[in-house]
């Protein structure tokens, strides 16, 4: 068991070039299933749930390799419609295979997925939308089966803006006979890349980044090139490290648009934050404030995968910061251990009154989710002494190399093997 070692109390000056987004290699790496050919993933990172990815794929019959940033997946061979309980259980958005699986195979087996415990993520929006494009579905024991003698368009509206159904249904949609109208639809960036992806295979979708996307189904999929986008969650991380801290930094591969509710809130830190092209240069303050409410919205507003790492950041801001979670009821489960640390965080259901102190002191803590153990790390690097994080894997699934990065702008952290 690996657990990540920092230790705090140095201000972080240098640059680091931002990684290809998680939310977005994911669905992307599963729509590449409907090609009949080869597709080329460039600025793809090194995670934990891409490696789990690459599994499912391979298990389909695909040929998948990564080599650095660069993924290349062959689907001219997949065979299968059957993803295992084992392979599903290793990341919490594998249930994206679903349409993919669905549109090559018109049949798919899978079971339930896994990954963080955030709570419920029902799935029964994907469900819905699968049924409307003519899907019959069994249940039975934690395992989903269905499948469809074809394909149909369908106007498909969604009770909430669910990312993942709405990826499921643009994926499914394309290989669906006729027009298929999806409304209510998520609006997220990493939406409007896989259009882009999906287009490039030879779909035609258009919409993404609005409330409708509209997609015309086609009968052939070829091979493609595509650039993931930067991943927005990993900058404001980094951001939210430096007001911690203290110092001055440089992102570079970011995209500013995508960030405007954590540049706000950070802004109201006292920190100084300029966007120049694909760059952030942020210099924080050295007596940071505390911020307006943060209430996690669907984007474009405040993400809630951005809401810990910005909680830490406000730990020893002067004043009181409340947070409010909107999207998952257990999003404050690092709370607990943030107060370890020696924060003052108060929690009534759904908010949390976060007021700052004057010191934050440095001991073994446990990440319980991927943006959580963010937060550890965001946090330990504004702590007096050294800090032990463990249950690590958790991090690894969105952070391609977060110690490496971290050591670029001049922290101290390391890998301790156990």
């Amino acid at each position: 068991m690996d657990i990540i070692k920092i230790t705090g109390g140095r201000k972080l000056y240098g640059e680091v070039h931002v990684q290809g987004a998680k939310n977005s290699v994911l669905p992307i790496l599963a729509a590449s299933l409907l090609s009949k050919g080869t597709c080329v993933i460039h600025n793809c990172p090194s995670l934990s749930d891409v490696t789990a990815s690459l599994a499912i794929l391979r298990h389909l019959g695909c040929r998948a390799k990564q080599e650095g940033s660069t993924v290349i997946i062959d689907s001219v061979d997949a065979s299968r419609f059957d993803v295992p309980h084992d392979l599903m259980s290793e990341m919490r958005s594998s249930v994206i295979f679903l349409g993919a699986v669905l549109a090559r195979f018109h049949r798919a087996e899978l079971s339930l997925p896994g990954g963080c415990e955030l709570g419920p993520r029902p799935i029964d929006l994907h469900i819905k939308a699968m049924e409307a494009l003519g899907a019959d579905f069994c249940e039975t024991a934690g395992n989903i089966s269905c499948k469809a003698d074809s394909l149909n368009a369908a106007d498909i509206n969604f009770t909430l803006p669910s990312v993942g159904a709405t990826e499921n249904a643009m994926i499914a949609a394309c290989a669906a006979n006729g027009t298929t109208v999806i409304t209510n639809a998520a609006r997220e960036p990493e939406i409007a890349d896989l259009q882009n992806f999906l287009n490039a295979m030879g779909a035609k979708v258009k919409g993404a980044g609005t409330s409708t996307v509209i997609v015309e189904g086609v009968s052939e999929f070829h091979g493609c090139t595509h650039t993931v986008i930067p991943d927005r969650i990993v900058a404001a991380t980094y951001m939210s490290a430096a007001v911690s801290a203290g110092g001055e930094i440089f992102l570079r591969n970011t995209e500013k648009t995508h960030l405007e509710a954590v540049t706000d809130a950070l802004r109201q830190t006292g920190a100084d934050i300029d966007c120049m092209g694909d760059v952030i240069h942020i210099i924080a303050s050295d007596k940071p404030k505390a911020i307006r409410p943060v209430v996690t919205r669907p984007y474009p507003g405040f993400a809630t995968d951005a809401q810990p790492p910005v909680m830490a950041a406000v730990l020893k801001a002067e004043g009181t910061s409340v947070f409010v979670e909107n999207i998952f009821e257990n999003r404050f489960r690092h709370g607990d251990e943030l107060n370890r640390l020696g924060a003052d965080i108060r929690i009534i259901g759904r908010v949390a009154a976060v007021t700052g102190v004057d010191m934050l002191r440095g001991i073994p803590v446990r990440a319980s989710d991927l943006r959580g153990g963010a937060a550890l790390v965001v946090a330990a690097l504004g702590a007096e002494g050294e800090t032990l994080i463990t249950d690590i894997h958790h991090i690894r699934r969105g952070y391609d190399d977060i110690v490496y990065d971290l050591n670029c702008l001049g922290a101290c952290a390391g890998i301790l093997k156990k």
